[in-house]
């Protein structure tokens, strides 16, 4: 997490965002390709050196993680929508100061922004940047889905809440994606294996790459199994299976995303992300979910990491001794007596 000087930097650096991507500027509906050849350094033992802070603080500049429907299949924005995007965060970011100069604290200070992004959404496929339409399962999962973010809602039980509400996980691939603050992301690496540090909920994704066999099926993990390889001396391929239902695999927090933290997972979930090296401090992220039980077909993402080994992670105490569950429940309880009260 970093400190809000940051927010300003944000205004300066939407000035400062240039042209169109070459390979989108006759046609914003081409994505430009990953793969451009960089060989990355090599660890001690051989294998290519992605280790490092790579926070996507900067990528919370307003782009929607599901794309508006009126974008079409467009990859990009054009010159006078990002004008637009960009206004929308020079607002954003002068929360912060206005509230510094009224004396008080708001969304402003919790709340991060970075310079506004050409990309339409962060979904790529299907092709509208839009989630694929729930099977009938689908839809059934996602309707017995609890949480504090689901509206006319009661609280009876820890269970009515999500596993982001209670701060055990945000889980894959909510946690790949950019939110309003707690944005980093540390690469560590010893021989055979990767780690994967997040600073939201203070997990850590442990990737071997040794070959390894994956453990049973029978057994799950809120971030599931992953295994890892490397191609092209510039690429880690993970492939992540064995997931625990119960996260929702899109979270609130992501601009645009569904509002009710409710897109579910099954069993058979299975998360292959790619992360290219294309220079020494810029890293292409590719992820598709595949889930036959909730979707009616893959979908798949694409986010532009860049290096910053000064972003500083942060403990992140989230609700501590669980008093904000039991207030949640002890309100809503009094909320039932009351109305049961008012209606004899």
């Amino acid at each position: 997490m970093k400190l809000k000087p940051f927010l300003a930097a944000a205004v300066i650096a939407c000035a400062a965002a240039g042209p169109l991507p070459a390979l989108a500027q006759d046609d914003l509906t081409v994505l430009p390709p990953a793969q451009n050849g960089y060989q990355p350094a090599k660890t001690e033992w051989g294998e290519p050196d992605i280790s490092g802070g790579w926070p996507i603080d900067h990528l919370n500049g307003r782009t929607p993680l599901l794309r508006d429907p009126k974008d079409g299949n467009r990859i990009f924005l054009t010159e006078e929508e990002f004008a637009e995007r960009a206004e929308q965060v020079r607002v954003l970011a002068k929360r912060y100061e206005t509230e510094d100069s009224e004396g008080k604290m708001g969304i402003g200070h919790w709340a991060e922004v970075a310079a506004a992004n050409r990309r339409t959404s962060w979904i790529v496929s299907p092709s509208n940047g839009r989630l694929p339409p729930f099977t009938e399962e689908g839809k059934r999962l996602s309707d017995a889905m609890r949480s504090s973010w689901r509206r006319g809602q009661a609280f009876d039980w820890p269970t009515d809440f999500d596993t982001w509400d209670r701060c055990i996980t945000r889980g894959l691939p909510a946690s790949m994606f950019p939110v309003m603050y707690n944005n980093g992301i540390r690469v560590f690496q010893a021989p055979g294996i990767v780690a994967i540090q997040l600073e939201m909920v203070h997990e850590t994704r442990i990737i071997p790459t040794d070959g390894s066999p994956p453990i049973p099926r029978q057994i799950d993990l809120w971030l599931g199994e992953s295994r890892g390889h490397w191609e092209d001396g510039n690429t880690l391929v993970v492939e992540t299976t064995n997931f625990k239902p119960g996260p929702s695999i899109t979270n609130i927090g992501t601009t645009g995303s569904p509002p009710e933290n409710d897109t579910p997972l099954s069993p058979q979930a299975r998360l292959v992300e790619r992360f290219t090296m294309t220079g020494p401090d810029s890293i292409v992220y590719d992820m598709t979910w595949t889930d036959p039980v909730v979707f009616t077909a893959p979908w798949s993402a694409r986010l532009d990491w860049v290096r910053d080994d000064d972003f500083s992670i942060f403990e992140y105490a989230c609700t501590e001794g669980n008093e904000q569950i039991r207030n949640y429940i002890n309100v809503s309880r009094q909320d039932r007596a009351q109305e049961g009260e008012s209606s004899q």
